[in-house]
């Protein structure tokens, strides 16, 4: 193991990438759990308490065995992960009944969360790896309901700095399926799984 991946796959650099999210987070949930007690806009507290499991379970997450220690993985990650803490509740939205699809991502979410664990990765990283539940039917559920969710959000929540992000998120979201797929297709463990759930995200369709 080369000083790099020590350095990345230590205790200190969990410790602080950590705080980092806690701090964004805290803002974020500020904005939303606000925004709820003056609209009672029940996609805003739902969505805040979405973000806190996903920040709990990081926090939380058990120790890889390998992770990858490419500077664009990493750095694709951190775009993905705090982009989305941008999001603000916007008093206009092309669609309210977005706010449906906001409960429905949260609820495959959470699911999705519970189905992984604390197999929980930012960046390409072997944990254990998962093959039931929710991953027994789309090789990335977590990131197929946050893209429902999000986009429920953006419609019920419309403004261009909130398309900005969606738009952001959604290929962060593409380029880390295939880089995360790259770097655990080496197990032939997950390289079985792929072979027995064929779809990334959507079922029949990709």
């Amino acid at each position: 193991m080369n000083t790099l991946t020590k350095i990345l796959t230590s205790r200190m650099m969990s410790f602080f990438s950590g705080l980092l999210l806690a701090l964004i987070w805290s803002w974020f949930a500020y904005r939303h759990l606000s925004n709820f007690i003056e609209t009672t806009s029940w996609s805003s507290l739902f969505f805040a308490i979405n973000e806190t499991m996903v920040v709990c379970f990081y926090l939380f997450r058990s120790s890889p065995s390998s992770v990858s220690i490419n500077p664009f993985d990493w750095l694709v990650a951190f775009i993905g992960t705090f982009t989305p803490l941008s999001l603000r509740p916007e008093p206009y939205g092309i669609l309210a009944t977005g706010e449906y699809l906001v409960f429905l991502g949260i609820f495959l979410q959470a699911l999705s969360i519970l189905s992984l664990n604390r197999s929980f990765a930012l960046v390409p990283a072997k944990r254990v790896i998962k093959t039931s539940h929710m991953y027994g039917i789309v090789r990335h559920p977590l990131y197929a309901s946050y893209i429902l969710g999000l986009t429920g959000y953006v419609l019920r929540y419309t403004s261009e700095v909130n398309i900005t992000i969606l738009i952001i998120t959604l290929v962060t979201i593409a380029i880390r399926v295939f880089r995360e797929e790259r770097h655990l297709a080496n197990d032939c463990t997950y390289h079985e799984y792929m072979q027995k759930v064929r779809y990334r995200l959507i079922p029949f369709v990709f």
